[in-house]
């Protein structure tokens, strides 16, 4: 197994286990059980904050839909939206104006020591434009690709979107993604040239690209500092202007979106909710269209950064909801919620997310699967991206099969687990999922389809039981100034990616598509294509389906033995130098014993690969 030391490099090592990090000393911090003294003083205070609440709690009702306005930030990562999302809240009142308002909305721990948004938020804004007081629903969303479909489902809760863009490095490959879910979807995009204050921004040059790339007129991009507040007023007021009020109807039954959801361990699940048509009140019984369980709306509110009660929700507002949901399974993501006796039809949901990279996770102790599977359970709910199929090894024992959206996203997943769940792991190698055509009726009838996803490499059927390989590809888009072009066009030939076009989309800046196989981007690509273009080049993708491929199952000998954790799967022209490398790895990463060890990588029968451990005996 081989396990992750920073962004997409994997070190080899036979059992490498990732450390337990700190407990997450976060809202699921478990509560210290209280005195009877201090239980009868905490009893008092809560009755007092809940009086308070009363009184605060917001009157929705005097925000007509033409007055709400609903819009997303999307960028590539690190161009400036959860800076840009900072000045909004103290624009608006929302948040004080201090020193240490730096990613108020990235409240998860993995998030502020990575300096990245890994999942949506939300925040409610109130703001007095021209003598009328408007309700601004924000999300900010993740820039990284892994997470896309945060993007996508962020997006399907508005109606315009500020696609921020760094005056300095301009396009970048993630904008152009983000751009096309934008516009895919109908909504008015605001552009927002961010970071106008760096000594080598040059704003002109970035505006002249978005015309080119985007066809969206040069005067229609909005000059800002973010980290200054710098024209961040206009901003607000092209939201206002721009983007269209949502198409709801107050008068007709409940219609809800959930289009996101946490899990609380004292209150259960509170899901994120958009509502179409219809109002939402405490004590409503509501049902969802996907169990079709009944509930009771226990509380209703918006989210200013943090929980604000509501008397209600109305039609094209955004907050979340409380209704008793104990457990994970009950909120699906893109559900439609209705009132009891009032059904509606259904909205369309979510397209489900199609995970790119597959790996083993095993707790490192067999006592503590239990909780380990109660972890995976409750941060499921909260990222439904990941799919789970229960795994078991001879070494490892019981475990799961996961599925992610890219590397980086399985990083932060596990470490998730770590700070919010103190659970540590062990993770095998990530493979991406293969598909195999099989050619006798016996095996047909046997797995009920004749195309079969082969998910754990272990599992892969013998080239005489099949027709023919299939490998997923994905069409990479690759943004970089023109002087490393070469350099970065060996690199996709050598990862057998096929060219579909180049375009330069300025004087000095190339976008470049490939065609690749997933599993030669998977894990090293990216660290490959920065260190080959000094970090400039910016690297996207999307899937595109799957090709006939010439694949072999490589296991891996010791002394002898097979290791069914480190079988992996490759394209027949590069079995001998991943094998090579495989075995050089283990050399170096195994324990010394006293006896020799035999290293091997065999396609079958035929070894092609060998690596000897010698014993090492003490001078006398």
């Amino acid at each position: 197994m081989w396990a992750p030391m920073g962004r997409g490099r994997w070190h080899g090592c036979a059992l490498t286990v990732w450390a337990t990090a700190a407990a997450h000393r976060g809202i699921l911090e478990p509560r210290p059980m209280p005195t009877r003294g201090a239980a009868a003083k905490s009893r008092s205070q809560d009755r007092l904050y809940s009086s308070a609440d009363r009184k605060e709690k917001i009157d929705m009702s005097r925000f007509s839909v033409e007055n709400i306005r609903n819009f997303s930030i999307i960028a590539h990562v690190d161009h400036g939206k959860s800076t840009l999302a900072d000045r909004l809240l103290e624009l608006t009142g929302t948040i004080d104006k201090t020193k240490n308002n730096k990613q108020v909305l990235d409240k998860l721990q993995v998030e502020r020591e990575r300096g990245i948004t890994v999942k949506a938020q939300t925040a409610s804004l109130f703001y007095n434009y021209e003598g009328k007081q408007y309700l601004l629903n924000l999300i900010d969303t993740p820039g990284h690709v892994d997470f896309s479909y945060e993007v996508s489902r962020s997006l399907s809760a508005c109606q315009g979107v500020l696609l921020v863009v760094d005056a300095n490095e301009g396009i970048q490959a993630q904008t152009v993604a983000n751009f096309f879910l934008a516009f895919e979807a109908q909504l008015s995009v605001i552009p927002v040239i961010n970071k106008i204050d760096l000594k080598n921004a040059d704003p002109e040059r970035v505006e002249k690209q978005i015309e080119k790339v985007f066809d969206i007129p040069t005067d229609e991009c909005i000059k800002i500092s973010a980290k200054l507040g710098t024209n961040v007023e206009r901003v607000l007021q092209a939201v206002i202007e721009r983007i269209p009020p949502p198409k709801v109807h107050r008068k007709n039954p409940l219609k809800a979106l959930v289009f996101d959801s946490t899990f609380d361990q004292y209150r259960g699940v509170i899901a994120n909710v958009a509502l179409f048509d219809g109002v939402v009140s405490k004590g409503d019984k509501i049902v969802s269209a996907h169990t079709k369980k009944i509930y009771e709306v226990n509380e209703v509110g918006v989210l200013n950064p943090n929980e604000q009660p509501t008397h209600k929700l109305y039609a094209g507002q955004v907050g979340y909801l409380i209704a008793g949901m104990k457990d994970v399974t009950e909120a699906q993501i893109g559900d439609t919620l209705y009132l009891h006796k009032q059904p509606v039809e259904p909205l369309p949901g979510f397209k489900s997310a199609k995970p790119m990279v597959f790996a083993g996770m095993y707790p490192i102790d067999q006592s503590e699967y239990n909780n380990l599977k109660s972890a995976v359970e409750k941060l499921t709910i909260n990222d439904s991206s990941v799919t789970v199929h229960r795994d078991s090894s001879l070494a490892l024992g019981a475990g799961w099969r996961l599925g992610f959206l890219g590397l980086l996203h399985m990083e932060v997943f596990n470490q998730r687990l770590e700070q919010e769940y103190n659970a540590s792991v062990i993770l095998t190698t990530p493979t991406v999922p293969y598909k195999a055509v099989l050619s006798s009726a016996k095996l047909i009838k046997e797995y009920r389809e004749k195309e079969i996803t082969i998910i754990n490499p272990a599992q892969f059927p013998d080239k005489s039981k099949v027709t023919e390989y299939l490998e997923p590809v994905v069409l990479g888009t690759i943004i970089t100034p023109d002087e490393y072009t070469g350099k970065i066009m060996m690199l996709c030939q050598a990862r057998r990616a096929v060219q579909k076009n180049m375009v330069y989309i300025d004087q000095n800046r190339v976008m470049l598509k490939y065609l690749f196989p997933l599993n030669e981007i998977v894990v090293d690509f990216y660290d490959s294509l920065k260190s080959l273009s000094s970090g400039y080049a910016s690297f996207d993708y999307e899937d595109a389906g799957y090709q006939t491929a010439e694949l072999v199952k490589m296991d891996i000998l010791l002394n002898g033995n097979l290791v069914e954790e480190l079988v992996t799967i490759v394209h027949k022209d590069k079995a001998h130098s991943v094998g090579k490398a495989i075995c050089e790895r283990l050399k170096d990463s195994l324990p010394r014993q006293l006896f020799e060890i035999a290293i091997q990588a065999a396609i079958g029968s035929k070894i092609i690969a060998r690596e000897t451990m010698v014993v090492i005996l003490p001078e006398k």
